[in-house]
């Protein structure tokens, strides 16, 4: 799990912006920049990103062996996951368009396929990857990478399970990734660092990166 999109031309040594993707709603449905949400609501605050609680949510922090940092936060919702990762962006142009091309030449370099539709967000990729499991050769698994522009930030997301094939979980798990609340701060980041994540204020080791109950 990488800390930082590699791999794609800066906006500003191509010559050129990209425009922002995301919902049309974006500031008043989420997901959220921290200057927008709800002061008094209950979140989970993993640095980077809030969570709403929910019954039936489990929350998995994804934690770099080496660093033991956490990189990426994992939830388990309806039949479906959900990984999220916020990521530094530029304050007027967005990351997504790009993104999108480097997600798809890296599944097809492993032997996937990926297909370009318009979801509830925006732009998003159905991606058909080559399962890595032993005992799996020649399955596939299916999972969606979505991704919303907002300010100075980048959120990216990938729903599997349920979510990627039914459209009642898929619905369900939509408003979780709405429900996230991004915080920037205002320390300087270089566009596509990972905006650093952290274990919730109760939790200090990295044994509590386990699933646990956001009921």
């Amino acid at each position: 799990m990488s800390d930082t999109i590699s791999g794609i031309p800066d906006n500003g040594e191509s010559g050129f912006e990209q425009p922002k993707s995301a919902p049309a709603d974006r500031e008043t449905e989420g997901p959220l920049d921290a200057s927008e949400a709800n002061a008094v609501r209950p979140y989970v605050d993993l640095g980077g990103i809030k969570i709403l609680p929910r019954d039936g949510l489990q929350l998995r922090l994804e934690v770099e062996e080496g660093s033991q940092r956490v990189v990426a936060v994992g939830l388990d919702y309806a039949g479906s996951t959900l990984q999220v990762q916020p990521f530094a962006a530029p304050r007027s142009s967005g990351l997504w368009h790009e993104i999108r091309q480097q997600i798809s030449e890296q599944i097809a370099r492993q032997g996937g396929s990926t297909k370009l539709s318009d979801g509830p967000f925006g732009p998003e990729l159905l991606a058909e990857i080559p399962a890595s499991s032993p005992g799996q050769a020649g399955s596939t698994r299916l999972a969606r990478f979505v991704g919303v522009d907002g300010p100075r930030w980048f959120l990216r997301g990938v729903i599997a399970g349920e979510g990627a094939v039914n459209a009642d979980a898929a619905a369900k798990i939509e408003d979780l990734f709405r429900s996230v609340v991004v915080v920037r701060g205002s320390t300087p980041m270089p566009p596509r660092d990972l905006i650093p994540l952290h274990m919730p204020k109760s939790a200090s080791t990295a044994e509590d990166a386990a699933p646990t109950s956001l009921a």
